[in-house]
């Protein structure tokens, strides 16, 4: 989920390439925003390739 919000895909795109719904998608990158301790999902997505986990 979080390598396709760092390609650029909207919570949307994200929902119907894994197969749930928007909202589901917006829950879990909230959550991986707070575990990373990142102010959005772009500062997410900084974070996780400086880390190498995407």
């Amino acid at each position: 989920m979080l390598r396709l919000a760092a390609d650029g895909l909207t919570n949307k795109e994200i929902a119907r390439d894994m197969g749930t719904n928007e909202v589901t998608v917006k829950m879990h990158m909230r959550a991986i925003c707070k575990k990373l301790g990142a102010r959005n999902r772009a500062h997410a997505a900084m974070i996780s390739r400086e880390g190498a986990l995407i």
